[in-house]
């Protein structure tokens, strides 16, 4: 997985969280400079509608998107460890 969006609220706005060094490039390749540190934070959130576009783009890239509800995402995390 490259990039993982997080839903983090009823209205399913997003969390963008990279999870890999490609994921990031490609993250810094679409958003401001000035945004790098709220990426690199795991602080950027995007609409549910952005995030469509964010993952067909990527997918077209060749990158690994997964997308997840906040709850399984923390199941996730503790599965790994």
């Amino acid at each position: 997985m490259d990039i993982c969006l997080v839903d983090i609220d009823n209205n399913l706005n997003k969390s963008i969280k990279p999870t890999s060094v490609i994921g990031m490039l490609w993250l810094q390749t679409h958003f401001d400079n000035d945004e790098w540190d709220a990426l690199s934070n795991n602080s950027v959130i995007i609409s549910n509608e952005n995030s469509k576009f964010l993952v067909k783009d990527a997918t077209s890239a060749g990158l690994n998107i997964k997308s997840f509800s906040g709850v399984s995402m923390l199941d996730v995390f503790h599965k790994k460890n």
